[in-house]
């Protein structure tokens, strides 16, 4: 007999899978849930444990809802092999947000096109993104977090502690690359453990 199955993908903790279940338990009646929670969707599908899962758990007849094309892969290569080896298996694959059934011939051509066109976007990003940080670079604009320690208290503090790294990002509250390049930073006046 034949399932329904869904899978649902968000990439940071921050973020909850609830509005894609939602989504689909509106309109279909649900007998498997696979799940990715803080996935990197930079991550080949198969290798993700949810979506690995759900590939060796369909079979022919079944068919797989998504709340978005983009829930499968992060460029056109990946999505394409994850839906090819569904179809493979004789398993059809909807698409909610772009409403179509990717085991179609329209459905694969617009796969194809959405899927070229969600990897141009991403790119466009990155490139925004770059001109965006070269621009603030240029502006002699300060980049990153906070700097929130004194590098001269930690490496101080370490050295007359006798303290290891860990102990001294303890201490501190902060990381242990925190700590080493606080004494990198003060080596004349430390030691580097």
């Amino acid at each position: 007999m034949s399932a329904t199955i869904a899978y649902v993908r968000v990439s940071t903790e921050d973020q909850s899978t609830n509005t894609q279940r939602a989504t689909i338990e509106e309109r279909h009646k649900v007998d498997h849930w696979f799940v990715d929670e803080a996935t990197s969707g930079a991550i080949k599908a198969k290798d993700r444990k949810g979506l690995g899962g759900l590939l060796n758990f369909v079979r022919d007849g079944d068919t797989v809802i998504v709340y978005a094309i983009d829930r499968l892969g992060r460029n056109t290569v990946d999505v394409l092999e994850t839906v090819e080896t569904l179809n493979a298996k004789g398993v059809a694959v909807v698409s909610l947000r772009e409403g179509f059934d990717m085991s179609t011939p329209m459905g694969k051509a617009m796969l194809t096109m959405l899927s070229a066109m969600a990897e141009l976007e991403r790119s466009n990003i990155k490139e925004r993104q770059l001109a965006g940080i070269n621009r603030a670079k240029a502006e002699g604009k300060a980049l990153g977090r906070e700097k929130i320690i004194n590098d001269e208290d930690v490496a101080h503090w370490r050295q007359e502690n006798s303290a290891s790294i860990k102990a001294t990002a303890e201490q501190f509250d902060i990381s242990t690359a925190s700590v080493k390049r606080a004494c990198r930073t003060h080596k004349g006046n430390t030691k580097i453990l």
